[in-house]
């Protein structure tokens, strides 16, 4: 099935998007108003989810009916007393939703073109935990139906339990929560109300389930009571779909919803870019159908059309070992199509996707068997390239690594100093039988219109090494490997003539030995030979040279190397080394209200912007210790930045930000 069709994209700078096809399956129109063909691959299956989305859709309208004539009948729009079926009680619940109040109208009356059973005005009055909870009982309604269809055998004759699933709410008390993106002092809290919707199996009980586990998450709806307020919820639903990012290692793309009081937008959020429906008018019988339509979607349709990872997977152990990953690492050979498949072992992400756009780079220390997890043999990255071809950045890496372990393994000095790559290649997702397919946002977003870059999905393997100096147990830990890095920096550069290109806080590995903290350089997928004049720059601002930023140095230096290191001991000595001490500090930062720091000036704007911050933050001595040295951390790490500052940005033959291009 075709989860998404043609849609807009949302640029939530610019305010919420209209004129957006649905983002529900992509339906043709058949012979009414409530008849839409599903396009799939799968004729068979098709057929089976255009009859269930009618049978749902003519239930439901039923229903409406039925409740609307005994509301007016007993004067009561909440009369729920004699609702001992459950689907009553809900389509009473939807009715509504669908307009308060109800015309009094004969039942041969013709609906208007806005609301079979509404007047025009929209319930503004209405509070959006009341809308939540009308919103809850139409995904169960739903629910009830895909359960009884597959419980008559008309669905379990093309698919197997376990290929579909219920969508069905979160009982966690429907949160009413006042928005921080861009919120004001008269933002009234009960204006917006947060709905999370997971999938269970198929057989499970249609009721709001107690609790979710986020490889059950499906998708996070946002609700606000008026329409005016969509593009403050947009940024709120954003800010939630960063979160899930970073929590859930098996997203690929992700789902999201905006209710407001009387209509649904959905959206695709991808590396790059967001897509929005057009509104599905709950006030309205077509509307109605667009939304049963996306929740049977989301019950029939493969799991990675959800925007999971079919190739690492969740799996809860039984025994002692806990939860853990099963990650498949792909070798295609490009002559033949053949694809290899290897099975790791993961029970921790050491390095968790930590953007809304981006390469979403997540990291997992991995062993090749279940019993071994806890003494991790490798390190995995799993990673979307902007390459037009992920093989061709794999190759790359490849070629760089081996140009240096075979300059250097003999080396006393510097064997051991260089990442070592075990395997790499596409994430491919099996569409049936022996079939694969190469992911990347063409495959994942056929559907979706001009997405802003071609990204290929890929998986890398390398020797575990240690932690990244991200997660350094101290401040002395990063000091060395900072040091041996820098060492290391400078010799493939006189040596091989390499610049690493990717200084980050993922790039440098700690490595415990007898003889003390050693570091090693990982990260090669932005290397370049110096000399190069096309030359890919990494996204991530914070780390990048002035020069680079400002895109006037045709050729890069080794120089650039270096000051992206500083700026990474920079990072590391004001935030702090590991995730416990950046949680503290973000924790100590919210309750103190702090101003914000010069330093984060180096991840916003532009890239122009963050350059011109860094110019005026490194010019001088003085620059550099008012807004950088004062607000880091006591200990090594600053002596470290101080002298490293006065090499590059002081010393006459670097000149540091006066430098001006080649």
């Amino acid at each position: 099935m075709d989860t998404y069709s043609t849609t807009s994209k949302v640029d939530l700078k610019s305010g919420p998007t209209s004129g957006a096809a649905a983002v529900a399956p992509d339906y043709s129109r058949d012979a009414g108003p409530s008849r839409r063909q599903p396009q799939s691959a799968n004729p068979v299956l098709s057929v089976v989810a255009r009859r269930l989305v009618d049978n749902i859709a003519n239930d439901l309208e039923t229903r409406l009916l039925t409740a609307a004539m005994r509301r007016v009948q007993l004067g009561d729009p909440q009369e729920k007393e004699k609702d001992n079926d459950p689907l009553d009680a809900w389509a009473t619940d939807i009715l509504a939703w669908a307009g308060v109040p109800a015309p009094a109208k004969s039942v041969d009356s013709q609906p208007s073109d806005d609301s079979e059973y509404s007047d025009d005005s929209e319930p503004t009055a209405w509070e959006a935990d009341k809308i939540a909870l009308c919103y809850e009982s139409f995904m169960l309604f739903v629910a009830h139906h895909v359960k009884e269809y597959f419980g008559d055998g008309t669905l379990n004759r093309v698919l197997k339990p376990e290929e579909c699933r219920l969508i069905l709410p979160v009982n966690k008390g429907v949160e009413a929560e006042r928005p921080d993106v861009n919120s004001s002092d008269d933002v009234d809290p009960t204006d917006f109300a947060t709905v999370e919707c997971g999938m269970c199996p198929i057989f499970s009980s249609v009721e709001k389930q107690a609790a979710l586990a986020p490889h059950l998450f499906v998708a996070n709806t946002e609700i606000a009571r008026d329409q005016d307020d969509r593009n403050m919820t947009e940024r709120v639903l954003a800010a939630k779909m960063q979160d899930l990012f970073f929590d859930q290692h098996n997203r690929r793309f992700a789902w999201g919803l905006v209710t407001t009081s009387r209509t649904i937008y959905a959206y695709v959020f991808g590396p790059d870019d967001i897509w929005a429906s057009t509104a599905m008018d709950i006030f309205s019988a077509e509307g109605r159908l667009a939304f049963i339509s996306l929740l049977v979607d989301w019950s029939l349709c493969s799991v990675d059309r959800l925007g999971f990872d079919p190739s690492i997977r969740y799996v809860v152990d039984r025994g002692s070992g806990g939860p853990y990953f099963e990650i498949d690492v792909h070798e295609v050979d490009e002559s033949t199509g053949r694809v290899d498949r290897r099975m790791y072992f993961s029970q921790r992400c050491v390095g968790a996707a930590d953007g809304l756009f981006g390469r979403h780079a997540r990291y997992f220390a991995a062993s090749g068997s279940p019993e071994s997890m806890d003494k991790p043999e490798f390190l995995i990255k799993d990673v979307w390239t902007t390459t037009d071809s992920g093989s061709a950045d794999d190759a790359r890496e490849r070629s760089f690594l081996d140009v240096l372990h075979a300059e250097f393994d003999k080396s006393s000095k510097f064997n051991g100093r260089f990442s070592r790559l075990v395997s790499s290649g596409p994430v491919c997702i099996r569409r049936g039988g022996a079939t694969f397919v190469i992911d990347s946002t063409n495959a994942a977003f056929e559907a979706l219109p001009y997405a802003s870059q071609a990204r290929q999905h890929t998986r890398r393997v390398t020797h575990w090494v240690g932690n990244m100096i991200s997660e350094a147990d101290n401040q002395s830990q990063v000091v060395a490997a900072v040091t041996d890095a820098m060492k290391a920096l400078i010799a493939a550069y006189s040596k091989c003539r390499i610049l690493h290109g990717n200084i980050s806080g993922q790039a440098i590995l700690i490595q415990l030995t007898a003889d003390g903290v050693k570091g090693v350089l990982a990260e090669f997928d932005y290397a370049c030979y110096f000399g190069d004049l096309e030359t890919e720059t990494p996204e991530l601002m914070i780390f990048q040279s002035i020069l680079s930023l400002e895109g006037v140095r045709p050729i890069r230096s080794h120089l650039d190397d270096l000051e992206s290191l500083l700026y990474l001991v920079c990072w590391l000595g004001t935030f702090g080394v590991n995730k416990k001490e950046r949680r503290e500090y973000a924790a100590r930062y919210a309750a103190e209200r702090k101003k914000i720091l010069p330093i984060m000036y180096w991840n916003l704007g532009t890239a122009a912007e963050c350059a011109d911050h860094k110019r005026n933050h490194m010019d001088t001595a003085l620059d550099f210790e008012t807004n950088i040295l004062s607000n880091m951390r006591d200990g090594p790490l600053r002596d470290l930045a101080r002298d490293m500052h006065k090499a590059l940005f002081l010393h006459p033959a670097c000149s540091g930000a006066k430098k001006t291009a080649y």
